[in-house]
């Protein structure tokens, strides 16, 4: 297994890794929408903070050498089930055509008052793909 630390995504808030990678599949932790440079939360509603939890995401995989087009699942914390539309709207939009498997999960809370957080599995490419 091998850790992967992205420099452009923000800092590690606990004891895991940005990302790991076993054979060709990359375990990506869950990103939350705080600003990289400042390590506090992106102010404004679950779409911004989707869309920032996203721009996090893919850095960890641009880290890896991969993007979001080698996602293969996702799965999405919401605070409130309330947000799914307006959260599901960004997400949509970010991944284009792409549509990884996902699962999507109301949660009492997440860290640092983050009203999203989006973790991923995604696939090196291989001789199989």
């Amino acid at each position: 297994m091998e850790p992967i630390v992205a420099p452009k995504a923000p800092e590690a808030i606990g004891p895991y890794s940005h990302a790991i990678r076993a054979g060709d599949l990359l375990f990506c932790s869950g990103q939350t929408p705080l600003d990289p440079e400042t390590m506090t939360l992106v102010e404004g509603d679950v779409g911004q903070q989707t869309e920032q939890a996203l721009a996090n995401l893919s850095a960890v995989l641009k880290a890896a050498g991969l993007s979001l087009s080698r996602v293969v699942k996702t799965t999405v914390f919401l605070t409130d089930m309330a947000d799914f539309q307006a959260m599901n709207m960004i997400y949509g939009h970010i991944f284009g055509a792409h549509r990884p498997a996902r699962s999507t999960v109301a949660v009492r809370q997440l860290p640092m008052g983050a009203r999203v957080e989006i973790e991923c599995i995604a696939a090196f490419p291989s001789e199989y793909a």
